[in-house]
């Protein structure tokens, strides 16, 4: 059975532990362990901060829970400036920088990870971890 939660939050720090309580929430109901929950909602941190960093403090930003069998499916899409994905570089460690370690982190934590993005129409973050 497929079931979804859909939540627009405003583009502010203070409204992001809204969305790693809703992801704990859905991941305990799943039946995923500590571990997990605690990578799923580092996660969703991750792509939220992403979303506020990138789509201005006077706008939105939606995220989507997806529970689907046994596969947890979180979209988080902000409406910013976008970027060109094709320039992402896997951060180096002796060479660490400022911006760039989110995505590296999110792609650590979950089974999957797709970004869609293009400059001047915001970036969709979708992510997917499997109950094991």
């Amino acid at each position: 059975m497929r079931e979804s939660i859909n939540i627009s939050l405003p583009s502010k720090p203070e409204y992001v532990s809204i969305a790693r309580l809703t992801a704990s929430f859905v991941a305990n109901q799943m039946g995923f362990d500590i571990e997990s929950i605690e990578d799923i909602k580092l996660a969703v941190g991750e792509a939220c901060n992403n979303a506020i960093l990138h789509s201005g403090t006077d706008n939105t930003y939606n995220l989507e829970f997806v529970k689907e069998l046994d596969n947890l499916i979180i979209e988080v899409v902000d409406f910013g400036n976008g970027f060109n994905i094709e320039k992402y570089r896997k951060p180096d460690a002796e060479e660490l920088q400022e911006n760039g370690l989110g995505l590296f982190i999110i792609k650590s934590l979950m089974d999957e990870v797709q970004i869609e993005s293009n400059e001047g129409t915001g970036t969709k973050i979708k992510m997917s971890k499997i109950v094991e």
